[in-house]
């Protein structure tokens, strides 16, 4: 990729059904993004879902999405797959790892369809247990993602269980175990098993690095954020409070290292 190429990005920010916020502020979220860009001079475009991406990846080192719903279809997973073995980097964010999910009889949550994206990402979002903090272990901290980060560090945010597509090719680099802090009731009603349990059956990968071809694609399960107009219409379990307004992970130091880390990586 040219000198050109490699100092821009594509960001893709948004909800399902278009112009819905399907339960996140996508406008602080893009803006924390840009803001992060420019900071490194990254000259970006931005959209609200994967339509154009064909578009804008060929001008582009650098995809980062933050998506509650929409994901790359065949065509676009091509696409980016393309792009990615000619030197991309995707850096997937927070409900990357989700996308079109199906009504289990019986049961509130639904369960996420693996598509296509979800073996190029590398994950498959399964569910998450009501906000609240955690500890997250840093498992390499010599790798340059990581750099600036101590062995670990407390968010507050969504506890995702996610499913490794391909863990022979991941490089993980966080962990965390949630303990009693985060249960799930539904992750075996919706799935046959909880797939997102490492060998060790303590142990969730919530950030990781893997090589395609001459690129690269890195995912953080952190970032949830919601503002009143963002949770419109939306209920919550029984018992469960939400704050109004909800940053977590964006105001701490750890996430925007990762953040700033992952820019400067992508875009040498």
């Amino acid at each position: 990729m040219t000198d050109q190429k490699s100092h821009r990005a594509h960001l893709i920010t948004g909800g399902f059904p278009p112009g819905s916020a399907a339960g996140h502020d996508h406008d602080y979220a893009r803006l924390r993004l840009l803001t992060l860009l420019a900071e490194q001079n990254v000259a970006s475009s931005v959209a609200n879902d994967f339509a154009d991406v064909a578009k804008w990846l060929p001008m582009s080192r650098l995809l980062i999405t933050y998506v509650a719903g929409p994901y790359p279809d065949a065509a676009q997973c091509s696409t980016i797959k393309t792009w990615l073995n000619a030197g991309g980097h995707w850096l997937g964010l927070h409900g990357t790892s989700g996308g079109r999910a199906e009504r289990v009889e019986g049961v509130r949550p639904r369960r996420t369809v693996k598509t296509e994206h979800h073996a190029l990402l590398g994950s498959m979002f399964l569910t998450h247990p009501p906000l609240c903090k955690f500890h997250v272990d840093v498992r390499d901290i010599t790798h340059p993602l990581t750099q600036g980060l101590d062995s670990t560090f407390e968010v507050e945010d969504e506890p995702y269980f996610i499913e490794l597509q391909d863990p022979a090719s991941t490089h993980i680099l966080l962990t965390a175990n949630y303990g009693s802090a985060a249960v799930s009731s539904v992750v075996d009603k919706l799935y046959a098993s909880d797939t997102s349990l490492q060998p060790d059956g303590k142990a969730r990968v919530l950030g990781y690095t893997r090589a395609v071809r001459q690129g690269a694609v890195t995912y953080f399960a952190f970032g949830h954020c919601h503002n009143p107009a963002s949770r419109e219409g939306r209920t919550v379990d029984a018992g469960q409070v939400l704050p109004p307004v909800f940053r977590g992970a964006w105001e701490t130091a750890a996430f925007n290292t990762l953040l700033r880390n992952a820019i400067t990586y992508a875009t040498p």
